[in-house]
């Protein structure tokens, strides 16, 4: 199986090749695409380093099976018809596909069998918390069908990845030492207790799990492809 990873250099492409790795999965060919200021840069996989290609609409994507993107929904929109024209099959983390009744939105252990038809050869699937959701109700509804469901989410600092999990370690550090939380990424500062470290413990952690999930849902996709 030959793969590819766009968006190589962030918090969850480090995931991807993290996970890829540990569940074993036969990559036979393996190729990391970034945006300009990552190319160069190399990543390690099993071994063996990796050198970050520039994506571009000339990049090749020519003989790989299977393309995971996470590099926002920007850049899964304007690159999308460069890495499946040549019949690569696109398994997108964004939110560009959503909402497009021509892309699947898939979570394996409810509707996998959907992965298997794809017009535009992209599979997308929904956020964190949803995926994780979504296994609990439709074990509920086989026993009992829901009627409604009220739901409120509490995002992690990590849904902005790399940048917004550092964001967050900065500001913990800033609040402990009784200095002035630095607000760069998001619009307002992240911790609200004093001390901070617990927070930060406790977000991080969160964080964690939620990829972890994440990224095996990703992988359970691609064993209906192969």
């Amino acid at each position: 199986m030959n793969v590819a990873i766009v968006g190589a250099s962030g918090a969850v492409g480090t995931e991807f090749l993290r996970v890829l790795d540990q569940q074993n999965f036969p990559v036979d060919g393996l190729r990391l695409f970034g945006s300009a200021r990552s190319a160069g840069k190399t990543r390690l996989f099993r071994g063996k380093e990796y050198v970050i290609e520039e994506l571009t609409y000339d990049s090749d994507f020519s003989g790989v099976d299977i393309a995971f993107t996470s590099a926002g929904a920007s850049v899964s929109k304007e690159y999308a018809a460069t890495i499946t024209r040549h019949g690569t099959v696109m398994i997108d983390n964004s939110s560009a596909f959503r909402m497009d009744p021509e892309v699947p939105l898939v979570v394996p252990e409810v509707n996998g069998e959907d992965a298997l038809t794809r017009p535009k050869n992209i599979i997308g699937n929904p956020n964190c918390t949803t995926i994780q959701m979504v296994v609990a109700l439709n074990a509920i509804e086989k026993l009992s069908h829901i009627r409604s469901v009220h739901v409120a989410t509490y995002q992690a600092a990590s849904g902005a990845g790399a940048a917004g999990m550092e964001e967050l370690e900065r500001q913990c550090g800033e609040i402990s030492r009784g200095e002035k939380a630095t607000v760069g990424k998001f619009p307002h500062q992240l911790p609200v207790q004093n001390p901070c470290r617990p927070v930060k413990l406790h977000c991080i952690g969160k964080d964690i799990r939620l990829f972890r999930l994440l990224r095996f849902s990703c992988l359970l996709q691609l064993q209906l492809l192969r």
